[in-house]
């Protein structure tokens, strides 16, 4: 059994993912709700819950408030956070570069199944939550310029500072960090949605499987149909189409 509580002001909702949770995921138990940043700081103090779902915009204050009184009484939070949210840009960027689960509203069944599915899993690794405190972190400084991200591989969840990441590799649904003074580490995401993370960090997509940070690059070299040559001394092809936009960047080195 998996222990878990809701934490959202619509009454509505909250019904709604209980009967959701009971038809697909009868272990996960939901053993109190609050509505409130109040009542939920209580709860989650009094229960201890494996997972938490936390609605962002609450009526007298928000998600985060929760968490952050929590952090100050307790010093870490070790309940999986799940956040229930509207379309909100600034929120859903920090979840992803924190590596946090999320719920749009309205919830969708598809999208439950695979925080389920990273539950469970989550909860098996036994992990130190080092996310969360990566997110209050971004969160308190109201920072849009992420200088750190969290990555889950499969025996955790770990914090790199983005400007240390080389570049990326991707495979089928998977991508391969590799790291200043770190191990290559494998991502069971998608190249495309670390491309829409961290292009606006000087990352480049130079090829349908590489994805570089132009900081690293060491050189270009035309002959051979074209590549580049990083910094650790790795040769990556590049795409046809890319070629022109790569060669109007360095010449605005």
């Amino acid at each position: 059994m998996i222990t878990a509580i809701l934490i959202d002001d619509d009454v509505n909702l909250r019904n709604g993912i209980r009967e959701l949770l009971a038809h697909f995921a009868p272990d996960i138990i939901i053993v109190g709700e609050a509505e409130d940043v109040a009542s939920g700081v209580a709860i989650m103090d009094k229960l201890k819950p494996q997972v938490v779902f936390l609605d962002i915009q609450l009526n007298d204050g928000t998600g985060f408030d929760v968490l952050e009184k929590l952090t100050s009484k307790n010093g870490k939070t070790t309940s999986h956070i799940v956040f229930i949210t509207a379309h909100e840009e600034y929120a859903i960027k920090a979840f992803r570069f924190s590596a946090l689960d999320f719920l749009l509203k309205p919830v969708d069944i598809d999208e439950l199944e695979i925080v389920i599915h990273k539950i469970r899993t989550t909860l098996d690794k036994k992990d130190n939550y080092a996310h969360i405190d990566l997110l209050l972190e971004n969160i308190r400084k109201k920072v849009d310029n992420y200088k750190r991200i969290a990555l889950t591989t499969s025996d955790g969840i770990h914090v790199y500072e983005v400007s240390d990441i080389i570049r990326c590799e991707g495979e089928d649904n998977y991508t391969t960090f590799y790291i200043k003074n770190s191990k290559p580490i494998i991502i069971s995401k998608t190249l495309k949605e670390y491309e829409e993370m961290l292009g606006e960090y000087g990352f480049e997509r130079i090829h349908q499987k590489h994805l570089i940070n132009l900081n690293f690059l060491k050189s270009y070299v035309k002959r051979d149909g074209g590549y580049v040559v990083m910094a650790d001394n790795t040769e990556l092809p590049i795409s046809q189409r890319k070629k022109e936009r790569l060669q109007e960047l360095i010449k605005s080195f």
